[in-house]
């Protein structure tokens, strides 16, 4: 049994469950983040890692709960029958961060661990005005390797094929002229299933002359919160800072 740290509470979006923490001091400019969690649901809800920095830069957080669906514009049965995660967090959440926190883009960062890593990179990609700030930590971008691997696994419902998956990925999006100002990525170079897929965004960004940060190098265990805590700081900074720079930006 885990023990909740900081200001969590449980809503639902559109009869879908979201988790949502509050700072004890919220930061002046309306800055919120959203996080998308990975294919085993992981939580941020005992992690002190993250609850220490969010709480340090006064960042609200929406946790929107979509199960297995990898943060796609396809029917996951077992989150939703008639409506995507992506539109759903189109559609829903962010309206719903609208009326409750009175924030809209720039004012919004997005992050994500492992399957939500590589949602809040696809995400940012396709729809870079509305998400210019994002972040991800081990992210799984290739997932399109775990239908090779398991012939049952739940991508499967989503895609005929593994070659049509692989032409959803994050990196397939990129467009060469309008990307998110601000992004930022990593993976431990321990991580034996997700380093290859980040080493690969991260060339192909710089060969389009994309400007992006990322950290494949530092070593944390592999793949799990561990070494997501091991970043935490970095990520969490890196949103606080990027939200910063888009307050200021002149249009």
């Amino acid at each position: 049994m885990t023990t909740d740290i900081g200001n969590w509470s449980e809503t639902t979006i559109a009869g879908h469950p979201c988790f949502l923490f509050e700072p004890q001091q919220r930061n002046p400019h309306g800055y919120v983040a959203i996080y998308l969690h990975g294919v085993h649901l992981g939580r941020l809800q005992d992690k002190v890692e993250f609850v220490s920095q969010l709480e340090k830069y006064g960042l609200p957080v929406i946790a929107p709960v979509t199960l297995r669906s990898w943060w796609t514009d396809r029917i996951c049965p077992e989150f939703d029958s008639a409506i995507s995660a992506q539109q759903h967090l189109l559609d829903n959440v962010l309206p719903f961060v609208a009326a409750k926190y009175d924030a809209a883009p720039p004012q919004i960062g997005l992050f994500g661990t492992s399957m939500g890593g590589q949602g809040a990179l696809r995400l940012a990609y396709k729809f870079p005005d509305k998400f210019p700030v994002v972040a991800a930590i081990s992210p799984a971008i290739d997932y399109q390797e775990r239908m090779r691997r398991d012939d049952e696994d739940p991508l499967w419902q989503q895609y005929e094929t593994a070659e049509a998956a692989r032409q959803d990925t994050a990196t397939l999006h990129i467009h060469p002229l309008n990307w998110p100002r601000h992004q930022f990525f990593c993976c431990c170079p321990e991580d034996a299933d997700w380093w290859e897929s980040s080493e690969r965004l991260r060339m192909k960004l710089y060969s389009l002359g994309v400007p992006h940060t990322c950290e494949l190098e530092v070593c944390g265990g592999g793949h799990g919160f561990p070494y997501y805590g091991k970043m935490a700081a970095r990520v969490i900074e890196f949103l606080h800072e990027s939200l910063e720079t888009e307050r200021r930006r002149v249009v």
